[in-house]
């Protein structure tokens, strides 16, 4: 089994539940994105160029699913988090699976993906 597998599969039940959900939307929305295991963690890229990643931060108990360019989405900018320093870095958050807004992660998923095919 690959790492990245690994790293969702051997999650606590309630960080695995929303890593699979959001696993599933992206690969919907965008089959061409490849997951790989980078920094400890689940990472998706598109033509080889990081997409966005996947993290269960135990901690501060939320799943951050964070775009590699959040600062420059268009949409959504309301809920996009940044914080801890990070300059290019923003993510959405999702304590439950029932906090998850299907219709913005897809939006974002969209966005995040024409504006990497642009560059």
């Amino acid at each position: 089994m690959k790492p990245q597998d690994l790293y969702i599969l051997n999650q606590p039940e309630k960080y695995r539940d929303i890593l699979l959900h959001v696993l599933a939307v992206v690969e919907q929305v965008v089959p061409e994105a490849t997951l790989e295991y980078k920094w400890k963690i689940p990472f998706f890229y598109l033509d080889k160029k990081p997409f966005c990643y996947l993290n269960a931060s135990h901690k501060k108990q939320f799943v951050d699913v964070a775009f590699m360019d959040g600062f420059q989405l268009q949409l959504h900018q309301n809920l996009l988090i940044a914080d801890g320093g990070r300059s290019k870095v923003k993510s959405l958050r999702y304590k439950t699976l029932e906090e998850i807004d299907y219709e913005v992660l897809i939006a974002l998923l969209k966005e995040a993906k024409q504006r990497l095919e642009k560059h």
